[in-house]
Parts: structure tokens; sequence; C-alpha cells
């Protein structure tokens, strides 16, 4: 049952954390585009001249030589790195995958286990320890005293200009973290393979274009939905889907909207998704309140209940998008009107 006085950053702070766990049930069991295994434990030679200078939500951030020695922290920073071929030594397990912090998609990619660091509050004294050249927290919170505190420590690639906590998107976080390991061109292969991916879905399933889409949330806290820049909506809009506009006004200028018992038909669209968080499917399934939800009352709804499939539509990148790209449109159809 959702609880309707829950604070709403206590929400957002429950989908930051656990999101990652959904992330991972859609992350990837087969791996693509990218090719982690050739690389070594430091960053290999690139493209890239430097020194290099990337602009931030928190400033610029100058590169002065290649990186050979990556900490990666933001949502999915790690994977990007990998996919360009790089071994961060320091990364974050957003979605408690255990080992070395990737899920099936990208298993054995590194030859040598990075130091795991915690994600929301990252221990500074163990990332000291790893000697960074440069740190990568393109995907996260935004928070000054963290991106000061990391800065102190590395040169520190913080989130995009503009962006908000958690919504830098594919492209945005792929093309940062790029440019900063000197790996430009890979990063537009890898780019340019997802775009061909989407295009091939959109051709697939031409009658997703102008549908609308609800991509929510069930935490033991209730039921929640992202915003339009959020990466699980954008894949969504990718293949053609609008997110409702109600949606973003609700949520403002953060990646989602917690919902109360009475604003719960704020789920309903053409096709509602629910992404359940440490909780099991069938609780949000069988919840009373989302049963009555007009969307789900017609059965244009789906509750995730493959772990790996939350995952991958949950991380946003250019991997985690294309094993997603093979397993979910197909589902999507048969949900529809």
């Amino acid at each position: 049952m959702i609880r309707s006085s829950l604070p709403k950053q206590r929400f957002r702070r429950v989908l930051a954390a656990a999101g990652a766990v959904v992330a991972a049930s859609l992350v990837l069991a087969g791996c693509a585009g990218g090719s982690p295994s050739d690389s070594s434990s430091s960053a290999s030679s690139g493209d890239g001249a430097f020194p290099v200078s990337i602009t931030t939500g928190l400033g610029t951030t100058t590169i002065k030589s290649q990186p050979k020695r990556v900490v990666a922290l933001g949502w999915g920073d790690a994977e990007t790195a990998l996919e360009l071929g790089v071994q961060p030594v320091g990364a974050s397990d957003w979605l408690a995958f255990g080992g070395d912090g990737v899920g099936p998609w990208l298993k054995g990619a590194y030859d040598k286990s990075p130091k795991i660091i915690n994600t929301l509050e990252p221990s500074y004294e163990d990332i000291l320890k790893l000697k960074p050249d440069v740190i990568l927290d393109v995907k996260s919170s935004g928070d000054k005293d963290r991106y000061d505190k990391l800065s102190a420590i590395a040169p520190t690639v913080a989130i995009p200009k503009g962006a908000s906590n958690y919504l830098a998107s594919t492209k945005q976080q792929t093309t940062m973290i790029a440019k900063a390991l000197g790996k430009e061109a890979e990063g537009k292969k890898l780019l340019a393979g997802v775009d061909s991916a989407y295009a091939a879905a959109r051709k697939a399933h031409p009658d997703f274009a102008g549908k609308t889409a609800v991509i929510g949330a069930y935490t033991s806290e209730g039921f929640g939905a992202y915003a339009s820049a959020d990466s699980r909506a954008q894949f969504m809009q990718e293949l053609g889907f609008t997110i409702p506009s109600r949606i973003d006004k609700e949520a403002g200028k953060e990646f989602s909207v917690h919902l109360s018992n009475e604003n719960l038909d704020l789920l309903d669209a053409d096709l509602t998704v629910i992404l359940p968080i440490y909780v099991e499917a069938s609780a949000a399934e069988s919840d009373p309140l989302f049963q009555k939800v007009p969307s789900v009352e017609a059965g244009h709804y789906i509750v995730f209940d493959d772990k790996g499939v939350s995952s991958a539509f949950s991380m946003g990148t250019t991997a985690a998008i294309e094993w997603a790209l093979k397993r979910l449109p197909d589902q999507f159809e048969s949900k529809l009107g």
C-alpha cells in the first residue's frame, strides 16, 4: 500500500539506491557494443589528444594526459568505460551484482577485479588509495560537496552541464567519458550502434509511434513514476512512445515522482510498465489501487519479474540498451490494445 505521507525526497533516495538493482534486471546477459575483453586495467592508447577540457555542471575539468588509473563512480560509468576498452581500478556497483560489479552481459570483462566503492556515500579514503588519474562521476547526484571532495583527489568528470541528478543521457554519458579517456572514436561507434538498434526496433514496431507509456517503480514505500528525461523513459521515447506531460509536471527537476493514493492514476497510459525494486513483482501487481488504474484494468501493463530485464532497462548504457532491445519490444507489443 502506498504511504501518501512519504516525503518525496525519501522516495527518490530509495529509487536512486535501489533503482540500481532494478536496472540490473534489465541489464545484459549478452553484451552489446564494445570490446572490453581486449583492454587492460589501465587506459590503453586512444584517439584523443591531451590535455582535454570537459565542461560539466559543476565546472570545467581538465585532464592533462591520457588516464591510466580510472575510478568510475556514477550510475553505469564503469560499464561505459569497459565498453570503451578501459578497465577501472575502482567502480561502484549500483545494481548490487556482487563480484566485479557488472551484470552477466559483461562477465569476464575485467582482467583484474576493481575495488568496489560505495554508491551514495563513497569512501574517499579508499578512492585516494587507488591513486586515480581521473574520476568518473557523470551519472550521479551532482552534489557539490561530493564533487569538491573527489576533485581534491583527482580530476573529476561530473554531471553534464544543465543536467539534474542521475539524468545524464546515454549520449551525454558516453560522449563525456569517451573524451575523458581519449576514446572519442570508440564512443561514436557505440552510439551509432545504439541508434541503429533503435531504428530497427521502430521499423519492426511502427504502431509504437504516438502511443503513451508510463514507466513506474514499486518499492516498499509504494509507487513512483520516472520523468521523461530519465534513461528508462528515454528508452521508451526512442521506440516511438511519448511520456505523458503530467509526469514531468509532477516530477519538476527530479528524475522521478512519488505517487500517493490520490494520484496513482498518473500511471495510466497506453502502456504501463512497472519495475519492482527490492520487492516481489506480485506485491505490485496485487495492489488493489494499482489494479484500478484504467490501463491496468484493461491489461495494458507489464510488471517485470525478471531482475535481469529490469536492470538492463534501468542502466541506460549502450550495452544494456542493445540487450534490452532484443527482448522488450515484443513484450510491449503484446500488451498494447
